[in-house]
């Protein structure tokens, strides 16, 4: 990089950022709403809006730091940067590719913030973008090929501890049997989706506790798959039990929405106590008085 490129910039006032923003706004709406809301509302997994507000709180707690930073004049590729995630955002928009339209939108404000800021501002940004990218949809193809395995052995695992457990339950792959009722693990119950927001928060976790040991940090992270896995093999038992007691009809109704609550607040519960675990290894060093 050369020297003029690298060098300071005066502090930009903050309406350059409101027009920035207004800017950048005027991109993204449209194709949030169209996802979250709208003709790509099937794409939404339901997870979207809670983990974009986490990327707006990480933004507004981070603000005055990006501000502290000193402005530096933007380099050309900078500026080809920028250049190229408008052209695929204007690409994804016009032939209507979900994808495309996030993941340059992404691209975007990526490019904004190293033509604004440098490599400073991406450091100190890291963790922002990266949970970001947890916003973007997984392809539905991907979904069908993964949660297949998952559902037999979120079923599997249900109806062994059920049975277990005196429940006159039953299993024919996907299907369990609970007296006369028939309940089909689907892909929502499959715990690939709640896995993808839990490995979320798992990160989300790890960042803001802020251990001193990496290993710790990357455990807990890892830990979160098999923490919304066995999260999930409650969510099935719960339905299947109330079910097997109040009915079809009470089981897929708000009991079936609130199942989905049990299991958030079960997987955090989870990840906090693996973390207390970690910590009997893996403990945090108090910090040495100084002299």
């Amino acid at each position: 990089m050369s020297a003029t490129a690298a060098a300071a910039h005066p502090p930009r006032p903050m309406a350059f950022w409101l027009v920035v923003g207004a800017g950048w706004l005027t991109l993204a709406v449209p194709s949030l709403w169209d996802f979250m809301f709208g003709q790509w509302s099937a794409y939404s997994q339901g997870h979207e809006l809670l983990l974009l507000s986490v990327v707006v709180w990480l933004m507004w707690r981070q603000w005055p730091s990006i501000r502290a930073l000193p402005d530096r004049t933007p380099a050309w590729w900078a500026w080809c940067s920028l250049a190229l995630g408008l052209l695929a955002y204007a690409f994804g928009r016009t032939q209507e590719f979900i994808r495309i339209e996030m993941l340059s939108l992404w691209w975007i404000s990526v490019s904004i913030l190293l033509a604004c800021k440098g490599w400073a501002g991406l450091r100190q940004t890291w963790f922002m973008w990266l949970f970001a990218l947890f916003v973007i949809p997984i392809p539905f193809s991907v979904v069908l090929m993964l949660t297949a395995p998952l559902k037999e052995a979120v079923s599997a695992l249900a109806t062994v501890i059920l049975g277990a457990v005196g429940y006159p339950v039953g299993r024919s792959g996907v299907v369990i049997t609970a007296g006369q009722y028939q309940l089909l693990v689907a892909e929502a119950c499959a715990g690939l989706h709640s896995m993808f927001i839990l490995e979320a928060m798992g990160l989300l976790y790890s960042y803001l506790v802020n251990h001193q040991s990496w290993l710790r940090n990357g455990l807990l992270a890892a830990f979160a798959v098999p923490v919304s896995f066995f999260a999930n093999v409650i969510r099935v038992m719960i339905l299947v039990v109330v079910t097997y007691h109040f009915g079809d009809a009470v089981g897929q109704g708000f009991i079936h929405n609130f199942a989905g609550i049990v299991l958030f607040a079960v997987a955090l519960a989870l990840i906090g106590l693996v973390d207390a675990l970690l910590g009997l290894f893996l403990p945090d060093r108090q910090a040495e008085p100084k002299a």
